[in-house]
């Protein structure tokens, strides 16, 4: 194969790794972002970085994790080379020519050399790493014109100045930079982040509220990135009780390889992503059933429109328990679906959804019927503009199965957020006010207020926060002798500046110009 000798300069002029990182997560973070720059200099767009930066800094990632697998084994083992290479010694094995040194190695068709190791790997991996590499299917890894190959080594170069295995980043560190990006990317690319990125402050406080415990089952049938799986594996803290417990759905490909490799680097060894349109085919059954799960969590895409609403009224799996919505929203859709993937007994759910679904008279009798169910356990209405491709104000439903009461806690969240330039923000203290007026037992004026069903109008089923937690009216008009007045101050004082201006013309003998 010919070689460039130009090219091949640059590939062996490599620079040494950085062995530590100082408050490594944003310093990690900071470092692979920069390769985005490598990326915007050879035309790609912001919305495509994730597609090229995501893959390769998984593989490296892979690559680091099984040399130090590799040296541990060696100390295991007296350097026993044939031991250290055994599988058993490795989370994924990586076949011969297809290491990032070898790729590191690559001068020319630098772009094939990635495609075919990423191809390999996957098949060497067919449980765990299945299509995690080609499901980035808009990645045009041998498209010359688009990634040469000297923008291709410099990439490449760039991130193997960083050491990423165990010893060196955290799979934490590792998770929390990698979720760092996916933030920055959704700043990037809004129109369509509002699929890709929840805000994190919203996904701790439904999972901080449906409160995991070790050992219990959470899905997340709209799963995009696996905030949702990641927030309960950290709420749960003891990463090894979440072993074969957490599962997720994803239509999109790219999205819901996007959530493997997240959930693989904050450390995650055992969990369930399926990929495919869970209103119309969920794949996760148990002997033709919907599988349950202790807790479900999902926000959902807002008000989607043809989601199969032809088929909902025979479905299959019993999920249309209180009606079938028009297929101009799926919205109460994905909240049958996540009912009927409750555990019977002590199952709960948390669900985004846009307001609307509290007092559109559409979904009148589904309301009912779920009010009727009183699986219903809180409602909340929160900011507007906290969710991106969005300003309106959306709200969070927290239902449960096995429940007694006969209330429901409303929550008006509308005036809890920092205000910013673009995007409003939930901080940590928002989430701690709001998780307090959920879980307390008195009602907070103008915030929160426990209604007993009864109360509700059984003709409308209007769930619309604002008509139970109700804002006190504060006249603060001034009377109108003291308007009048200031009106009448106002006017004066206008006349007299005119008069100094008029004054200072004539003396400043601008008139004769």
């Amino acid at each position: 194969m010919p070689m460039n000798p130009g090219l091949d300069t640059v590939a062996r002029t490599k620079k040494a790794p950085i062995e530590t990182i100082d408050d490594a997560g944003q310093e990690l973070y900071n470092h692979l972002y920069q390769g985005c720059s490598i990326l915007r200099g050879c035309g790609v767009s912001a919305d495509e970085y994730k597609t090229y930066l995501f893959p390769l800094m998984f593989l490296k990632r892979i690559s680091d994790v099984y040399d130090e697998e590799y040296r541990h084994a060696m100390e295991e083992s007296d350097d026993d080379e044939e031991y250290a290479r055994m599988a058993d010694c490795h989370r994924f094995q990586i076949p011969p020519g297809c290491h990032w040194s070898d790729i590191r190695d690559t001068t020319f068709d630098v772009g094939a050399k990635i495609n075919t190791s990423m191809r390999k790997i996957e098949s060497s991996n067919p449980r765990t790493l299945y299509g995690i590499f080609s499901d980035f299917d808009e990645a045009s890894w041998t498209n010359k014109e688009k990634l040469p190959d000297e923008n291709l080594i410099n990439l490449v170069e760039h991130l193997s100045m960083i050491r990423l295995d165990n010893e060196a980043i955290s799979a934490d560190v590792m998770g929390q930079a990698y979720e760092y990006l996916i933030k920055k990317f959704a700043d990037e690319t809004k129109e369509s982040a509002g699929e890709f990125y929840t805000p994190r402050a919203v996904v701790r406080l439904m999972i901080r509220y449906l409160d995991p415990k070790g050992g219990e089952s959470v899905y997340d049938p709209a799963c995009g990135t696996g905030g949702m799986l990641i927030e309960s594996m950290n709420h749960i803290e003891e990463k090894n009780l979440t072993l074969g417990k957490l599962f997720g759905q994803e239509s999109n490909l790219t999205t819901a390889s996007i959530a493997r490799m997240n959930l693989f680097l904050h450390g995650s060894d055992d969990f369930k992503i399926a990929r495919g349109d869970t209103l119309r085919n969920p794949l996760f059954l148990i002997d033709g059933k919907l599988q349950t799960f202790d807790c479900v969590v999902a926000n959902p895409p807002f008000s989607l429109k043809k989601w199969g609403a032809d088929k909902w009224d025979s479905d299959p799996y019993g999920r249309n328990i209180f009606g079938t919505p028009s297929d101009n929203s799926g919205d109460y859709a994905w909240l049958q679906h996540m009912v009927k993937s409750m555990d019977p007994k002590h199952g709960r759910m948390g669900v985004v959804l846009p307001q609307g679904v509290l007092f559109k008279k559409d979904v009148r009798d589904i309301r009912k019927k779920l009010l009727d169910s009183n699986k219903l356990e809180a409602v909340v209405q929160l900011a507007g503009n906290l969710f991106y491709g969005t300003q309106l104000a959306p709200c969070i439903l927290f239902l449960r199965n096995g429940r007694t009461e006969d209330t429901i806690r409303f929550i008006d969240a509308s005036n809890i957020f920092k205000k910013g330039r673009a995007q409003n923000f939930l901080l940590d203290e928002h989430v701690d006010e709001i998780y307090n007026a959920l879980t307390s037992d008195d009602d907070i004026p103008e915030i929160s207020k426990t209604i007993h069903l009864s109360e509700i109008d059984q003709e409308t089923a209007e769930l619309n926060v604002s008509k139970y937690v109700v804002k006190e009216f504060v006249d603060d008009t001034p009377p109108y002798d003291e308007v009048l007045q200031k009106l009448r101050e106002n006017n004066r004082r206008i006349i007299e500046l005119e008069a100094e201006i008029d004054k200072m013309i004539m003396e400043g003998g601008f008139l004769n110009e």
